[in-house]
Order: structure tokens, then C-alpha cells, then sequence
């Protein structure tokens, strides 16, 4: 009966009027709109040198060290048995998984949701239990509101990152991912002269990656 934000250590939670509204407002409208769950989409966000250059001083703002991301370059598909939507692509496709772009990371999630006991995430954070949760985009009328995880992995951090996981093992597909980051080195630059620089919620509106739906 409370609503919950999940998200990780190096995401966080963009939506629609966030400067202005906070996340109680959110809530009461997912509620008056009968809907138990928000749909957010994974944005990696990366600076303009290597990844080992791209340091954040605790306290920092992480959007100074890493105010960059790819603006398009995402295939998305459903999945009819689960009902939600499947998002890859980003730099992660464009960079790791050029060779076999349907092995990419998953980058959708539903971070935030109005919990009961009887639900079960299935797949990570990316589906859940009961089936109905994962409808959290669109109806018949249009899209529904939706929301960003901004996505701080890139950093000089990630190489310690890597060889925990390649040791564990324990992340998805046997860290098949961290075996691609550490395939490429510390020293790899995910910037292009198409990266786009992050501004504002309306600029993410603008280019599709997320919605307000009705909430004006």
C-alpha cells in the first residue's frame, strides 16, 4: 500500500515536472489515473574523455563530470507474454554489443510502484508480477506518463566495478556485460561528436525518451 522508488547506488530518478513537483505529487496522479507503477527508461550518461578520466569528488553534482548521452540509437520492442516494453541501445549497444546488438542491456525499469505482497520483480527491476504493472507506457488514448533514470556507470570507478563482477560472477548471463567493459579497458571513450548534452527534463519530453503524458 506504499509506494516505492527503486533505483541503484548511480541512478537517479527523472520525471516530468520534477523541479517544480515533488515525487508525492507523482504519486497522487499515478493514483487518480488508476495506476500502480511508473515506467522509466535506463539513460547512460558519460563525459567527454575515457572513462578512467571521468572522476566525481564526493558530494558532486554527477551531471558535471558526465553531462552527455546518446539522444537516439534505442530499438525497442514488447514482449506479449510479460506485456512490457523491451528497450536497448544507448552507448552500451552502440559501443559493447556493435557486433551483437540483441545481447545489449535491458533499459527498462519499473522503479517506482505502489507495492503489495504479492508482488515479485522477474527480471532485475526490468519486469514484474502480476503481468498488468509492466503496461505502464501506453493506452489506448496515448502514451502515459513516464520517466529517466539517469545512469552514472561511466566513471573512473567502473574499472574496480569490473573486476568484482568478473570475479563474483553473480550479474546477469555470467557478467557477460562486464566481460565486454573489460574487453575494451578503462581508457575507452564513449563520447562522439553526435552526443547530445543533457539540459532538462522538457529536452528529454522533446526527444521521445520519456513523457508526461496528461500531466500538465
Amino acid at each position: 500500500g506504499r509506494w516505492v522508488l527503486v533505483v541503484d547506488p548511480d541512478e537517479i530518478l527523472i520525471y516530468p515536472h520534477h523541479d517544480t513537483r515533488k515525487l508525492p505529487a507523482l504519486t497522487r496522479w499515478l493514483e487518480d489515473q488508476g495506476e500502480d507503477s511508473l515506467g522509466v527508461m535506463l539513460l547512460d550518461m558519460y563525459g567527454q574523455g575515457s572513462v578512467a578520466e571521468t572522476r566525481l569528488a564526493p558530494g558532486q553534482d554527477p551531471l558535471e563530470a558526465t553531462p552527455w548521452f546518446d539522444a537516439g540509437n534505442y530499438y525497442v520492442s514488447r514482449d506479449p507474454r510479460f506485456r512490457n516494453l523491451w528497450i536497448q541501445g544507448g552507448p552500451r549497444m552502440r559501443v559493447f554489443f556493435a557486433d551483437k546488438p540483441y545481447a545489449a542491456p535491458a533499459l527498462n525499469k519499473i522503479a517506482l510502484i505502489k507495492w503489495h505482497k504479492s508482488y515479485v520483480y522477474k527480471t532485475g527491476a526490468h519486469d514484474l508480477l502480476p503481468r498488468r504493472l509492466n503496461e505502464c507506457y501506453a493506452t489506448e488514448g496515448g502514451a502515459k506518463t513516464s520517466g529517466i533514470l539517469l545512469h552514472f556507470k561511466f566513471v573512473d570507478l567502473l574499472e574496480a566495478k569490473v573486476t568484482e563482477e568478473m570475479a563474483r560472477r553473480q550479474h546477469y548471463a555470467a557478467s557477460k556485460e562486464y566481460a565486454s567493459y573489460a574487453a575494451h579497458g578503462p581508457e575507452l571513450t564513449l563520447w562522439t561528436d553526435q552526443s547530445t548534452r543533457y539540459r532538462d527534463w522538457r529536452q528529454l519530453c522533446d526527444l521521445g525518451l520519456m513523457t508526461r503524458g496528461e500531466w500538465f
